[in-house]
Parts: C-alpha cells; sequence; structure tokens
C-alpha cells in the first residue's frame, strides 16, 4: 500500500511549524507569500484545465452527474450526520475539519490513476474529475457558507470577497490565458508541479504555524485523533460501497462503475488546502487535519481496490464475457 511521499513532506512541515513556528513579523511575511500561492496555485489550475475537452465528455452526462451528486451532495450529506459523532468522538472544531473535507472537490490525477490500473472508463475519469474542480471553486465556498455558517473561521463577507480575490479571479485569468500560455504550461508540466506543491506546503505552514501561536493543538488529543480516523474510515468505506453499488443499480457497465468509485469517493488535497486557508483563517491547521488524513487512507484503500478490480477483470468467467456472433448453418442444397 502506498505511503506518498508528498503526505510526508506535509507532516514534516507540520513539525517544523511546531518547532519554529512564525511570529509577529515574519508571520505577516509568510501570510503575505502563502496569500499570493494560493491565487498562483488557482490561476495555475485555469491554465491547465482544458474546459473544451471537459465539454467533449457531456455525452456520458448521466455518469458525470452521478459523480457531482456524489461528491457535493451525498457527501455533505454524511457529514452532517456525523454531527451526532460530538463531543463522544469529536470535538467541534475536527468536526468543522471533517464537514468542510466533505464539501472539497474531488480529484484528478489519483481518479485518473486508479481508474487506469482497474482498467476502468479513463476519459469518464479525466471528464468527470475536471467538471467537479470547476463546480468545486464556485460550489464548495457555497456549501461552506451554508453549512458551516459561523464554525471556525466564520463565513462572512470579507471571506467571499477573499475567495472571489484568491480563488475565483486567478482561475478564470488563467483559464482566458489559456490560449496563450497552455503549451508552456503543458510543457513545463514537471517543473510547475513543484511549484504548486512547494506552494501548498508554504500554505500549511502558515496556518500550522499561527494554530502554534493561538494554542490551537492544546484542544487534540490522541484519542481525538484516533476517533477522527475511525470516523473517516467509515466514511471512505460507505462512499466505496455506494459508488460501486450504487452506480450498478443505476445501469452502469463494468468501466463506468470503475471510473464513477474512483472519482466520487475521494477528495482532493490540492483545492481543499488552499480555500481552508482562505475560510478559516486562524483555526485552518484544525479544519484541514482531516482532509490530510482522509487524502493518505483514500490512496491507500483505493491502490488495494484498483489492483483487485484489475485481477477481478482478468478472471471473468468466459459467460461474463462479450461472446462472438454465431453464424447460421449455410442450407445444404439438395
Amino acid at each position: 500500500m502506498p505511503v506518498d511521499p508528498y503526505i510526508v513532506l506535509l507532516l514534516a512541515t507540520v513539525g517544523l511549524a511546531a518547532l519554529v513556528p512564525a511570529r509577529d513579523t515574519a508571520a505577516d511575511a509568510v501570510s503575505g507569500a502563502s496569500t499570493a500561492a494560493i491565487a498562483f496555485l488557482f490561476f495555475l489550475y485555469g491554465a491547465r484545465l482544458s474546459t473544451r475537452e471537459a465539454m467533449d465528455g457531456l455525452r456520458h452526462w448521466r455518469l458525470h452527474v452521478t459523480v457531482l451528486i456524489c461528491t457535493f451532495v451525498v457527501f455533505p450529506l454524511l457529514g452532517l450526520a456525523a454531527r451526532g459523532l460530538v463531543p463522544v468522538l469529536l470535538t467541534h472544531s475536527l468536526y468543522t475539519g471533517l464537514l468542510f473535507l466533505t464539501l472539497v472537490p474531488s480529484t484528478i490525477q489519483s481518479s485518473i490513476a486508479f481508474t487506469s490500473i482497474a482498467r476502468g472508463n479513463v476519459p469518464a475519469a479525466i471528464c468527470a474529475g475536471s467538471f467537479s474542480s470547476l463546480a468545486g471553486i464556485v460550489v464548495t465556498p457555497l456549501l461552506a457558507a451554508g453549512l458551516l455558517g459561523d464554525s471556525g473561521g466564520g463565513f462572512s463577507v470579507d471571506s467571499l470577497v477573499k475567495i472571489v480575490l484568491q480563488l475565483l479571479v486567478p482561475f478564470m485569468a488563467g483559464q482566458v490565458l489559456r490560449r496563450w500560455i497552455g503549451g508552456f504550461v503543458a510543457r513545463h508540466k514537471k517543473v510547475l508541479g513543484l511549484v504548486d506543491r512547494g506552494s501548498i506546503l508554504l500554505v500549511v505552514y502558515s496556518a500550522f504555524s499561527e494554530g502554534m501561536v493561538r494554542g490551537i493543538w492544546h484542544q487534540v488529543s490522541l484519542a481525538r485523533l484516533a476517533g477522527l480516523l475511525g470516523v473517516e474510515a467509515v466514511l471512505l468505506a460507505v462512499m466505496l460501497a455506494l459508488t460501486w453499488y450504487g452506480a450498478r443499480a443505476l445501469g452502469f457497465g463494468r468501466e463506468d462503475r470503475i471510473a464513477i468509485q474512483f472519482a466520487g469517493s475521494k477528495k482532493s488535497l490540492a483545492s481543499g488546502l488552499p480555500m481552508a486557508s482562505v475560510l478559516f483563517g486562524a483555526q485552518a491547521s484544525l479544519a484541514v487535519l482531516p482532509l490530510m488524513l482522509f487524502h493518505q487512507m483514500q490512496l491507500m484503500v483505493c491502490a488495494v481496490i484498483a489492483r483487485r478490480r484489475a485481477r477481478d477483470g482478468d478472471a471473468q468467467p468466459p459467460s461474463d464475457r462479450p461472446s462472438a456472433p454465431t453464424r447460421k448453418p449455410t442450407p445444404t442444397p439438395r
């Protein structure tokens, strides 16, 4: 089962923030750099995302609507249901982070990778992830406004302005300029990918530094973390089962069900971390913790499922495979 090296870097960044948090003038500088990094991240998202390719997938609209419903309806409903676990298993702050996790859009890269390993419908996974990312720019903040209310850092007119300026405006600028810079972005994908990840590490350092200075981490115990992991394991298991068996009940074929399962059961760390920084401010360190844990969990579990799906595809009995058309015997002339 894979351990994402990037999660190791994120945890190392959290450790650095715990040992050497940014304070006073340094904190202001880090916060400003983090704000610029978030805007640049979403500019790159806009420059990379081909809306034309995403629109080409509209012919498979039932699959994409199913993934969107799983991501932005079923997930949040399960998040709201987890409210009953406060304060038995979760603190209010951890629950807020868990609820925010359920509002984040789906992934693109890992959904495609696991769908490919499992021999599913890869083009559908690409389109589904793209649709989810596009919708998440608008839907996630709106859901956060309606469901989180004043939880965490609060959602106000100021928060809405920040979301528009830091997320939506850079994203739209990237979409507009994609015609001229799309080729450059594609050619330098690896280098810009490092910039992406470095920017997110800066966002995490800024959020966790502020959390350390404010003493937020004193609110979390090992027992609460264990409870959070247990709740997230149940959440992932429920979504994996719903996306697989629900897609079968809706009449989707095996390849489409694989795409629905992997695109509809996962959440994007790359989109969620910057959004949390904008939405929660000083409370962002606790808000992103459930998402970080869920990200690693989904990678490990989905890697196992993808390989099993691939083996199941090879081991299908002949009766489950499409048979060659039979020919009618040619009548013998008398």
